[in-house]
């Protein structure tokens, strides 16, 4: 039974394919269970952050809810398990936190990725956030923001792509690893763990030479200290994506020991074995 969990589609503000493609072309490729997770950025907001000069719009979400509850609806006959769900952007602000979890009790998506893309008021992604900063500086400020994120006061299930700071970054080891700052990642690993959330294997790592992140020292730590729920995201944002470096995820997962992958539905999580 094949997953992939994270995935954008147009409705999200740097998705490029159609929901309907988006969906359609996992059906094709055989997915079980799909789950699109748009972006809903309260926290660029919030942050008054601007790309390339201009305010991000914010995903449309009655369009994006009715168009993807449809679908849900016309997939189930076909065997695929369309999930709808939201990917939210943390920030440690009040107003934030609370329009998260407006949307949530609002639209009910069937899952909520909670991710951290912005630390020092700029996107990780963006030279803006690597200025004056040196790796450390840059890396340990941003494994600072992802153990906040864990406590954030909206219900999440799944922890995203740790490591995303590196996809961009202007240093010659671009990949965080677990050796880097062990004692921060195991207070990340061990508050996943006992808050009984997902973490994420994302095979979106160009420009990393890497096939996924977290590195396998942060899994591998992670299976060591008993954590065994973990999904596998593509980060897809077009149908060329889908289920992208799935195979070589989900082998070393095994390599490790994991068995299953876990697959957040609506509050019940389901074990889908590798």
């Amino acid at each position: 039974m094949l997953t992939d969990l994270h995935t954008h589609s147009a409705f999200s503000p740097d998705g490029l394919s159609p929901l309907s493609e988006m969906v359609q072309t996992a059906h094709k490729k055989g997915l079980s269970f799909f789950g699109v997770s748009e972006h809903f950025d309260f926290d660029y907001a919030a942050c008054g952050l601007r790309i390339h000069g201009e305010i991000p719009p914010l995903t449309d979400e009655e369009g994006y809810f009715s168009a993807a509850r449809a679908l849900q609806n016309e997939y189930a006959a076909k065997g695929l398990r369309l999930l709808v769900g939201g990917e939210y952007g943390f920030l440690p602000d009040a107003a934030c936190c609370e329009r998260y979890a407006g949307l949530s009790e609002r639209k009910k998506p069937d899952f909520v990725i909670n991710s951290v893309h912005t630390v020092d008021g700029a996107d990780c992604y963006f030279p803006e956030y690597f200025a004056g900063k040196s790796r450390e500086q840059a890396y340990g400020q941003y494994l600072e923001r992802i153990r906040e994120s864990l406590d954030a006061p909206y219900d999440y299930d799944i922890v995203a792509h740790i490591g995303y700071v590196g996809r961009k970054a202007p240093f010659e080891k671009k990949m965080l690893r677990y050796d880097d700052f062990p004692a921060l990642f195991d207070d990340i690993l061990k508050t996943v763990i006992k808050k009984g959330k997902i973490l994420e294997v994302n095979s979106s790592t160009r420009g990393l030479g890497e096939p996924f992140l977290p590195d396998t020292g942060v899994l591998a730590r992670y299976f060591e200290l008993g954590g065994r729920r973990i999904s596998f995201g593509s980060d897809a944002h077009d149908i060329s994506r889908i289920a992208e470096g799935r195979e070589t995820a989900t082998a070393a997962l095994k390599a490790l020991g994991f068995t299953s992958l876990t697959v957040p539905d609506g509050g019940e999580y389901k074990e889908i074995l590798l």
